[in-house]
């Protein structure tokens, strides 16, 4: 592909968005916040210079943020240098006309091991700081604060609205 044609590719949603027809901010975050809540498996899109990663990793909804919990890895490589991550929802693809995914756009930022915040993970998953100390290594939480997230879901389609809509942070 020539610069001009990887260009036109990009801006394809983009221009077919500019066109779409939107749905309220109420209904798109309603369908957000349920799509997210039905899930809890992700992937975790990392990055800095030449180096990439994707991670499916667990994930809790909280306060208009996903929190991961993990122990470790080469996500952290890129997270140290570049708090800038991607998020990815789906569903499995079955046919155009049941399609269900997201993709987020967000910050990231590892969660404080004596926080309020990490207490409460915690009690939510049901763990002690002693089952935690058994483990032998640390549990680190990843908070990822989304900016954007884009939704393509065909049931928006059947109410009116064009199955891709975008929610703004």
């Amino acid at each position: 592909m020539t610069q001009e044609e990887y260009k036109e590719a990009s801006e394809f949603w983009i221009n077919i968005d500019a066109k779409s027809e939107k749905a309220p901010k109420e209904l798109v975050r309603k369908t957000v916040e349920e799509f997210i809540a039905a899930h809890n498996t992700c992937a975790l899109a990392t990055g800095f210079g030449d180096f990439v990663r994707c991670t499916p990793i667990e994930y809790t909804w909280h306060d208009d943020a996903f929190l991961l919990f993990s122990e470790g890895g080469l996500k952290f490589k890129a997270l140290a240098e570049n708090s800038n991550v991607g998020i990815a929802i789906f569903d499995q693809f079955t046919t155009w006309s049941a399609i269900h995914g997201m993709q987020v756009t967000g910050k990231a930022e590892i969660i404080d091991e004596n926080s309020d915040l990490y207490e409460q993970l915690l009690e939510t998953k049901h763990l002690s700081r002693e089952k935690l100390a058994k483990l032998g290594h640390p549990m680190h939480i990843i908070k990822v604060v989304p900016e954007r997230i884009d939704i393509l879901m065909s049931e928006l389609k059947k109410q009116g609205f064009a199955s891709r809509q975008t929610l703004e942070f």
